[in-house]
């Protein structure tokens, strides 16, 4: 598994990287300077603030949901209307009663799909900044800047550090020789390292000039990566197997509540979400929600097994963020219960009316447009059928049964028939 830990510099996912950066880097500073420089915290209050500032598009997804299931029952009318109509000119109908729905309640129908495409690039950014702890924070990086010095000072360290990251199965590049990035890298690979793998790198033959620094620098990097007696860079998998091998019960007992709290707490959150975008309508009849049923169900129970091969930043992140959303939820919960959904249509219906008045569009002139393009469906389908039955005529005249068809006489015998016909019409 290579995972590239230093800045991310995807369009977009890198900027967006960079203005969280920048916050969580604040707040590292700000716990540093009321003595409590600790990763694990930073982590917390950095999830809560960033999804604190995602609350409006998170009530805009609900005011869309409550919206889809009002209108739900209707929709599900019209499919079940068309059900067994697969020709052109029922699907045609039936996309313009759906179009007529979804105008009536002054809804697009790709309404949630801006507000999920606007949360995914700041969702993967906020899993960079967990990966790439040292690439952000200034402070936890200045921590590995001597060791790093040391290292480099070293004749062919890229070879045994590469041999040392593939013995010893770290989750990090390789380094690669004589590139611009390996001061990063070198950084990643530090970071990355948990306890017993600090003491191995202590007895490295080539590193045993500087076997101190290594100590220190593996002191310090464990202080502000502590917590609750595990070390953040670490995965759960690896603490377990640990704890058991040195009989540290409490420690294991940390180690398993972490991808158990990580389902727990997503389920809770998606049962709440559930419960408020469901409650209402017919479930039993709507396939997509009971699929979706399916899907929040799956979903935190894989947040668990993954969490296990992720580090404990990673976990500490999923549980933080759900119980964030699950406070979040109750919240607008409460504000989407006293929302008047007569009111919340017409306040959708002027959004639209105002849209289509830019755009110089009247709702009767879409209406009046879609019946045409039906009209035109209608007008095609009965010329193809006069068509038809003109080819079907013409067939049976030229058709001989006594000859062969595609043989050289039944192409002579139509060749006849062809001049006759002609010359009965002179």
């Amino acid at each position: 598994m290579n995972v590239i830990l230093t800045k991310s510099t995807t369009p977009i996912i890198g900027w967006i990287c960079d203005l969280f950066g920048f916050i969580i880097n604040g707040i590292y500073t700000g716990l540093e300077a009321i003595g409590i420089p600790n990763i694990g915290l930073a982590i917390i209050f950095y999830t809560i603030l960033v999804w604190m500032l995602l609350t409006p598009l998170q009530i805009k997804q609900q005011k869309f949901s409550k919206m889809n299931a009002v209108m739900q029952p209707e929709i599900q009318k019209i499919q079940k209307k068309y059900k067994n109509k697969r020709d052109q000119v029922s699907q045609q109908r039936m996309q313009e009663e759906t179009m007529a729905v979804y105008e009536k309640y002054g809804v697009s129908p790709t309404g949630s799909c801006g507000q999920l495409l606007i949360q995914f690039p700041l969702i993967i950014a906020l899993y960079q900044i967990i990966y790439r702890i040292p690439a952000y924070i200034s402070s936890v990086r200045a921590i590995f800047d001597g060791l790093v010095e040391k290292i480099l000072g070293v004749n062919g360290f890229v070879d045994v550090v590469n041999e040392f990251i593939t013995t010893n199965k770290i989750s990090t590049t390789q380094l690669t020789e004589g590139s611009a990035q390996i001061n990063n890298q070198l950084v990643d690979f530090l970071y990355k390292l948990n306890p017993s793998q600090w003491v191995k790198l202590a007895d490295v033959d080539k590193f045993s000039s500087f076997t101190d620094t290594i100590s220190s620098t593996a002191m310090r990097s464990a202080e502000v990566n502590q917590f609750l007696g595990m070390d953040i860079s670490d995965t759960p998998w690896n603490i377990i197997r640990d704890s058991f091998s040195s009989h540290s019960w409490l420690l294991l007992i940390a180690a398993v509540l972490i991808p158990v709290l990580a389902w727990f707490t997503q389920w809770i959150n998606t049962q709440m979400i559930q419960k408020a975008t469901m409650g209402g309508s017919n479930n039993e009849e709507n396939t997509m929600m009971n699929s979706m049923k399916t899907v929040n169900t799956i979903m935190p129970l894989m947040s668990a097994v993954f969490c296990l091969s992720l580090s404990v930043g990673i976990g500490i992140y999923w549980i933080a963020g759900a119980v964030v959303r699950c406070f979040q939820q109750i919240i607008i919960n409460k504000h989407m219960a006293k929302v008047d959904v007569d009111q919340l249509i017409k306040k959708n219906q002027e959004k639209a009316a105002k849209k289509r008045a830019k755009k110089g569009t009247a709702p009767e002139r879409i209406a009046q447009q879609a019946k045409q393009n039906v009209r035109n469906i209608e007008n095609k389908r009965d010329g193809r059928q006069v068509d038809d039955a003109a080819v079907e005529r013409a067939n049976e005249y030229y058709k001989n049964a006594d000859l062969k068809a595609g043989s050289l006489a039944a192409k002579a015998n139509m060749v006849r028939k062809f001049d006759e016909k002609n010359t009965k019409k002179k």
